[in-house]
């Protein structure tokens, strides 16, 4: 690996003791640490996962010129994973091993899993908010390999997710090792609407519950679909976790 890829900007949330490793990758328009990113990783850490979330290139570029920067090509957001997860493999061996990713982040690990599963062992993958289609424009489907995949992903959808609404990805064809789950009134960062009662802390929390479910059943059931337990009810974690940063 060239050692500029070591220095790529990296958040780590490490529990002691962690159940295993997830590689989370951010979505199109905000960095590794926006709040949304910021809940589901710390939520994730006090269920005992360790949390590597990392930035893509063009992320860091934006950081260091202070103004937006459209995401790179596919095959380079790909290939910027792929070095996070060779990493993650030499630094913790023995660590099982998942990726996933907020809305376009979890369609480059979903692009990769089986890929990633084959060559480095990673079990599964989180989709936070799949981008099913552009907004506003339901035929251009990003689905293909959703048909196909062959290990086990779990994807958290709004159910106003102008991404996919739930009455879009209800026709959609999907693997059987899919598991898809609703965010009650959420958008496409699971924040409800006022008259849901509910709040974005609570529907984050909800995330974390569904994630955190989905990996223990892949640990305990190895090469199988997990099924669909109901989350438990616990309040919304408070605590500091171990962080480590860099943005050089």
């Amino acid at each position: 690996m060239n050692p500029a890829d070591r220095a790529a900007p990296r958040l780590i949330d490490d529990p002691a003791d962690a159940l295993g490793t997830v590689v989370l990758a951010h979505g199109a328009g905000a960095p590794m640490d926006s709040p949304f990113m910021a809940a589901i990783a710390s939520g994730l850490a006090q269920h005992g996962w360790r949390i590597l979330r990392f930035e893509f290139a063009y992320m860091a570029r934006q950081r260091i010129l202070e103004r937006r920067q459209g995401p790179d090509r596919m095959p380079v957001l790909q290939q910027a994973l792929r070095q996070q997860v060779q990493l993650e493999r030499q630094l913790n061996p023995n660590l099982p091993l998942f990726i996933g990713g907020k809305s376009m982040g979890g369609r480059v690990a979903s692009l990769l899993l089986d890929e990633l599963a084959a060559s480095y062992g990673v079990k599964g993958c989180l989709c936070l908010g799949y981008p099913f289609h552009p907004p506003g424009k339901p035929l251009q489907l990003r689905t293909e390999h959703l048909a196909s995949l062959q290990t086990p992903a779990l994807i958290l959808q709004g159910e106003r997710d102008s991404f996919g609404r739930r009455e879009e990805v209800d026709s959609y064809s999907l693997s059987p090792q899919i598991q898809l789950r609703w965010i009650p009134s959420g958008d496409h960062s699971f924040k409800p609407t006022r008259s849901s009662g509910l709040s974005e802390a609570e529907n984050w929390t909800t995330a974390v519950e569904f994630s955190d479910q989905f990996l223990r059943l892949l640990l305990m059931s190895p090469g199988s679909t997990p099924q669909q337990p109901q989350p438990a009810a616990r309040p919304w974690p408070h605590g500091q976790s171990s962080t480590a940063f860099s943005t050089k």
